[in-house]
């Protein structure tokens, strides 16, 4: 897949005090979009509950450009950076742009998954390895090996 996206509509409740998008929206709006994009592509909350595993952040960070106002037209894309070949490690980029093409903010993360029965780090089953291996890759995509070199 090249590109996964969604336009977003801005809510009264998610501006602050001067008049821009509060900075936790961004984090919420990140991970809207990456269940939209797992829920889409058959892993739903269900889905997660039936198989016993769910994903985990170990960081996550926002990188703020331009301001985005109440009456921004907005898109919220996501793609994979980086992981290992099982896909038990990744990490993914979220691009906030403007309708002007603008790029107003970008939301990086690492995560895993985790067995919710054990409450220990797992690796994925094939369905979700193949849903992770759908999701659009970053222009400096990387598949990590166990030596922690990068290939691509």
């Amino acid at each position: 897949m090249e590109k996964y996206s969604k336009a977003v509509q801005i809510r009264w409740a998610d501006i602050d005090q001067n008049r821009h998008l509060r900075h936790s929206i961004y984090y919420d709006y990140g991970a809207m979009i990456r269940i939209a994009f797992l829920s889409e592509h058959g892993l739903t909350t269900h889905k997660m509950g039936e198989l016993n595993i769910g994903p985990i952040l170990f960081r996550e960070e926002a990188v703020f450009r331009r301001e985005i106002k109440l009456e921004d037209e907005i898109e919220i894309d996501v793609q994979l950076v980086k992981t290992n070949p099982d896909f038990s490690r990744w990490s993914l980029r979220h691009n906030f742009t403007k309708h002007d093409g603008t790029l107003a903010a970008i939301l990086n993360m690492d995560g895993a998954w985790i067995d919710i029965e054990k409450r220990r780090l797992t690796i994925p089953n094939e369905f979700i390895q193949k849903i992770f291996d759908d999701f659009p890759k970053a222009g400096d995509f990387q598949m990590i090996t166990k030596k922690g070199n990068g290939e691509k």
